[in-house]
């Protein structure tokens, strides 16, 4: 978190808009609540971030075909710079993961899975005990 934290200053984002912007990179387009959903985001919240990173040249709104009310957000381009800010962690991190044999990368890959959505879910229930 904090490394994200310190990228996103980086490339004069908020950590917010960047945390947004892997959840679209990672997850293609989506609507403004879907992505408010995935970012733990309020609908009001959701959309200044997307009018943000949509005057940053980041985003851009996709009407839905039929339905005249309804948009997607996609990505248009990345931040200036952000790969080069992320480049040393993403080949430490490679570094670290091409140490460990075939069987052991296949063990943590399936751990990550299994915790990110354990993680999803444990999130999802916080946020419907309300």
């Amino acid at each position: 978190m904090l490394h994200e934290q310190a990228a996103a200053r980086a490339v004069e984002l908020g950590a917010t808009d960047l945390y947004a912007l892997n959840i679209l990179e990672l997850a293609g387009p989506m609507t403004p609540g879907e992505l408010g959903a995935r970012s733990g985001l309020t609908t009001g919240p959701t959309t200044r971030l997307v009018d943000r990173m949509e005057d940053a040249g980041y985003v851009r709104r996709v009407p839905v075909p039929g339905d005249r009310r309804k948009v997607t957000v996609e990505l248009v381009g990345a931040p200036a710079d952000l790969d080069e800010v992320l480049a040393p962690a993403r080949q430490r991190i490679s570094e670290i993961i091409d140490s460990y044999s075939a069987h052991q990368r296949e063990v943590l890959f399936d751990y990550f899975i299994r915790a990110a959505a354990a993680y999803q879910s444990a999130a999802d229930d916080l946020r419907h005990a309300d």
